[in-house]
């Protein structure tokens, strides 16, 4: 044949011997470059792959190989913010050419992620894609499919003192159905050891709003366990939650790592109940449990806020061991002898009890009191500790921006309370504060049943003040100004009580036998200035049927020394009488306890007797010596007392 003659056939040999070598040779790897740029465009961080590849089809299939996102500037040439060995997505070419992406599966394999701050608290995942969102997540794509397989995360930042590496892949269903994501991760978090493990439904279901999403979550931060399981509505946007979350670990204050919430020290907790999320609000509801030896249940509630969260709660307890509410007072929470306190709470305790120094001297944490808004209304049916005559607890907590309101902080005593109201400062620092307390119809019965020794019946009405700056309760009173008047009038006290402040060996004996077991107290008053932390005696007196008895002297909160005396005049004859006051000084955290030397100095031997009688008197002391008698003949007495002494009381006591 003559290709002259026929050019047409020349020109179609031409063409097949190009298409030819076109199928022969065409490598898709030349998009490769193309396929780098759209992406990087859309990440906006460059992004590089070693081989692309593509293979047409009814269901067309695209392979990239070798992918790699680069860090931004400022990262330095470390590893990658994220890579994969390989990544398979499979399309519907035509509906692809017509604006609507099916991507029936996607297949990653051995991804990897570094996502870590740099020195001027940047973040590298911090990607353009994440910004200006607008609309669903998802919108315009329909994913059938996403198999992970070998994928690791690092997540390191400094802010944090965080440094995690999680291993994560999907998992078949025995029904067939999506797979189901798998992770675990381990390394610190907040300079404390972490670990978690997490189960959840297909990542495609995240797109999916009204298709509940399972998780059943386990995350351990230092000596913090968290417990979540049930579902979460629309995750990608946080529509809403309902799960079961069980809290366990050595202090509550330690969750602030995971919630970003202050919360007070307590001793080691357990506590269970329903986690949602409806209309802004985070609700931990229905909860019960224990902190240290008290019970705890209610409701507590998270508003995200944009300059701080507000929590709001309403809290029970039925009962509550006085000492696991010392870290609202900045001392070592719970029992010294709890096996479960962590480590830092025994050394806490340790070190209290190796101190001279009776009052909470640990600082409040002003930051901590500013981060976050609280409105907590807190009962408890009974309080129980060591010598401890209050009943019921009533409180209710208000922060806002710094400003700690606790109104009412009421407490019952037998048939009465002590009803007070406690106003901290934290916008000032030091926190000013401001403290007010009415005692209403306390019970004396009551405070004497914690003595186990004395008895006693009748009523004590009073108020307290103070005003006060300092950041622990130490400063607090230790450089307060304020004053206490208490009254009682009618009632009884145990007879071996009065017989001991007056050393009337004979007759304590005699009372202590229950011969006679009570003596009527006629009047019982008692005022005292508080001035730059000393508190000064203006007037304490006690008269009874068996003696009258005269109390003088100061103690130091700032030092916290006493300097106390305590005189008793009998009324009755009585053999064996020591008639010597009775010393009290020293530290407030163990005060020594006698006669008066001098007088009694040739009298050891019934003063060595005396000593097994005087250690519960001490230990009664600070609860008898407070008191503002009143009743007519009360009144005169004190009246009398004051002209005496030339320091009268302010006006006439009021009855409560």
């Amino acid at each position: 044949m003559k290709w002259r003659a026929h050019p047409w056939a020349l020109g179609a040999v031409v063409l097949a011997l190009l298409l030819a070598a076109l199928i022969l040779l065409w490598d898709w790897n030349w998009f490769r470059p193309l396929v780098e740029a759209r992406a990087s465009a859309a990440l906006g961080q460059p992004v590089t792959i070693r081989h692309f590849d593509f293979e047409p089809g009814r269901t067309s299939r695209a392979v990239v190989e070798g992918l790699v996102i680069e860090n931004p500037e400022g990262f330095g040439e470390e590893e990658p913010l994220g890579s994969a060995e390989r990544v398979t997505v499979s399309f519907h070419l035509f509906e692809a050419l017509r604006g609507r992406y099916v991507l029936p599966a996607i297949a990653v394999e051995e991804p990897r992620g570094n996502m870590r701050s740099n020195a001027e608290g940047e973040r590298n995942w911090q990607l353009a894609i994440f910004e200006d969102g607008d609309g669903e997540p998802g919108t315009g794509i329909d994913i059938g499919r996403l198999d992970i397989s070998d994928g690791r995360l690092r997540f390191a930042d400094a802010e944090l003192d965080a440094d995690v590496t999680a291993t994560f892949h999907t998992m078949e269903r025995a029904d067939g159905g999506e797979p189901y994501l798998v992770m675990e991760a381990e390394g610190k978090y907040r300079a404390a050891p972490f670990t978690a493990a997490f189960r959840g439904g297909s990542l495609l279901t995240l797109r999916e709003a009204a298709r509940p999403y399972p998780v059943d979550l386990k995350v351990a931060n230092g000596d913090t366990h968290v417990s979540l399981e049930g579902t979460l509505t629309n995750p990608l946007r946080f529509a809403g939650a309902n799960l079961d979350l069980t809290l366990e670990g050595k202090n509550l204050a330690e969750l602030e790592a995971l919630i970003g919430i202050p919360l007070v020290e307590t001793p080691p907790y357990d506590l269970k109940g329903r986690l949602d999320y409806a209309g802004n609000r985070i609700r931990f509801t229905d909860f019960s449990g224990r902190v240290g030896q008290s019970d705890l249940g209610g409701r507590f509630e998270v508003v995200p806020g944009e300059e701080r969260p507000y929590i709001e709660a309403d809290l029970r307890s039925e009962r509550v061991l006085l000492a696991d509410l010392g870290g609202f007072i900045g001392a070592a929470p719970g029992e010294p002898a709890e096996n479960d306190l962590s480590e830092e709470q025994r050394a806490a305790h340790a070190r209290e009890e190796a101190s001279p120094r009776l009052l909470p001297d640990r600082p409040f944490d002003i930051p901590d009191i500013r981060a976050a808004d609280f409105n907590v209304h807190y009962e408890a049916g009974r309080i129980e500790g060591e010598n401890m005559p209050l009943d019921e607890l009533v409180a209710t907590l208000r922060i806002e921006n710094g400003l700690v309101t606790l109104d009412p902080l009421n407490f019952g005593v037998g048939e009465g309370r002590i009803a007070s109201a406690v106003v901290l400062d934290a916008r000032d620092d030091p926190i000013r504060t401001t403290a007010t307390a009415d005692f209403q119809n306390v019970d004396l019965r009551r405070i004497m049943e914690e003595t186990d020794l004395f008895e006693g019946a009748g009523s004590i009405g009073g108020r307290a003040q103070i005003e006060a700056r300092g950041n622990s309760i130490a400063e607090m009173l230790g450089q307060g100004d304020g004053d206490l008047k208490l009254f009682m009038s009618g009632g009884n006290v145990s007879a071996l009580l009065v017989n001991l402040a007056g050393l009337d060996l004979g007759n304590a004996i005699l009372s202590a036998l229950g011969i006679p077991d009570r003596t009527n107290i006629r009047c019982m008053a008692s005022d005292f200035a508080l001035e730059q932390g000393v508190l000064q005696t203006r007037i304490l007196y006690l008269d009874t049927e068996e003696a009258n008895v005269i109390g003088s002297g100061s103690i130091d909160l700032g030092e916290e020394t006493i300097s106390y005396r305590i005189e008793t005049e009998p009324k009755k004859a009585s053999i064996a009488a020591l008639p010597a006051p009775i010393i009290v000084e020293g530290r407030l955290k163990d005060p020594a306890v006698g006669p008066e030397a001098g007088e009694l100095a040739a009298r050891a031997a019934p003063a060595i007797a005396l000593g097994v009688l005087l250690t519960p008197l001490a230990a009664l002391i600070p609860t008898i010596q407070f008191g503002l008698g009143e009743d007519s003949d009360c009144a005169e007495n004190v009246q009398a007392l004051a002209e005496a002494t030339g320091d009268a009381p302010e006006g006439e006591p009021k009855e409560e």
